[in-house]
């Protein structure tokens, strides 16, 4: 599923908020606010792409997430690679590590990071 940046902008204050209702959502948007409609209408969207739902209170929508930060980003790193590097993680890896502006260090991180990920698939 793909969100628009106005979608993924509401995710945003949806996940750091996890519970939150529309008017709070409202205030949190930056000027110039959308207006109501405009947001209800992406909400709805949301819902219909089955990122968020939401629970009635009274005559207010508290809406919440579906689908966690960290799992909508992976989904989208996948595609991406699906996408653009053959379905290739070895491709975009290289592609990332040679074009992005990583310092050594940085580099030094991420060698640890694939390390420990190594580890602990061959105690599995």
């Amino acid at each position: 599923m793909q969100l628009s940046k106005t979608e993924e902008q509401l995710m945003e204050h949806i996940w750091q908020q996890e519970k939150i209702y529309f008017k709070d959502l409202m205030e949190y948007l930056p000027e110039p606010k959308p207006a109501p409609t405009t947001v209800a209408t992406l909400l709805k969207r949301m819902q219909e792409k089955g990122v968020i739902a939401y629970e009635v209170h009274g005559n207010s929508r508290q809406y919440y997430p579906l689908i966690s930060k960290t799992d909508y980003f992976a989904r989208q790193v996948n595609g991406l690679i699906k996408n653009f590097f053959n379905n290739s993680a070895m491709q975009f890896a290289s592609f990332f590590a040679t074009n992005t502006n990583l310092t050594a260090d940085e580099l030094e991180e991420l060698r640890q990071v694939v390390d420990q990920e190594i580890t602990k698939k061959q105690k599995k």
